[in-house]
């Protein structure tokens, strides 16, 4: 199905679910997203409060804009699960999910986000291996990688020649971005560049990385973000990187900036 031309190049300021819900089944070619990751919902004191723990000194203590970051486990499971649902109706039959997110022990049990992920067509998992970074708690080894879900239709095959990348992927984290965890532009240039996708959707949009990286490659994107500051923040950032009017066009009734 063609994609209505009100949605393509826009950043969307709502409620993710939501809007993919309006959206038409087998529209989309590529989703590459990074939800938040429910870290202030904590056995530990991580994140909870404030006070300190490991995550002190992160730029994540300050947490997102418009979001608390602090569903119970379960309500975010499913929450992303069924995100995740209507990224996979939006899809076309030779689409595929990248799907970046984090495991984690919380009173000793393993998140490994099969609860999220638990009756998807999962093709494959990719570490995403940071380099660099600071540890202060002597409790635990220097946390270093990040996990991506390969989830694809059917038909969805690599571009040319892309399958010769390895599954572990080392990148550099993104050091000077006001958004609490903004995606590297170099990870997003190798999904995109990987396939063959011309529209793409990355439903938690943040700082617009993947909307840039988009219209770098000559793809178009659909962005979706809940917070209206960083939808501000990535129509400027867009438009500094890129340069094309159609992110300046404001669509009220859908909140498109």
């Amino acid at each position: 199905m063609e994609f209505p031309k009100d949605y393509l190049d826009k950043i969307i300021c709502g409620d993710s679910l939501e809007i993919m819900k309006q959206m038409p089944s087998e529209s989309i070619d590529l989703a590459i997203t990074s939800p938040p990751y429910n870290l202030k919902n904590s056995s530990g004191n991580g994140m909870k409060d404030g006070r300190g723990g490991k995550w002190a000194k992160a730029s994540l203590i300050n947490g997102y804009s418009n979001y608390d970051d602090n569903m119970p486990h379960e309500e975010y499971s499913k929450w992303q699960h069924n995100c995740l649902i209507e990224m996979l109706r939006l899809l076309k039959e030779d689409g595929a999910i990248f799907y970046n997110h984090k495991w984690r022990v919380q009173r000793g049990l393993l998140q490994d986000r099969q609860d999220i992920t638990y009756d998807l067509p999962v093709r494959q998992i990719i570490i995403w291996r940071r380099k660099g970074g600071i540890n202060f708690n002597r409790g635990y080894f220097l946390p270093t990688y990040e996990v991506i879900y390969l989830i694809a239709k059917p038909k969805f095959k690599l571009a040319p020649k892309a399958n010769a990348h390895g599954d572990v992927w080392e990148f550099t984290q993104e050091m000077n971005n006001p958004h609490p965890a903004p995606f590297p532009v170099a990870l997003i240039d190798r999904i995109i560049k990987s396939t063959t996708a011309k529209i793409i959707l990355d439903p938690f949009m943040g700082s617009g990385t993947t909307a840039i990286t988009a219209k770098g490659n000559k793809r178009s994107f659909i962005g979706i973000d809940i917070s209206p500051e960083y939808c501000e923040y990535a129509r400027k950032r867009i438009q500094n990187n890129v340069k094309f009017p159609e992110v300046l066009e404001i669509n009220s009734q859908l909140k498109i900036f």
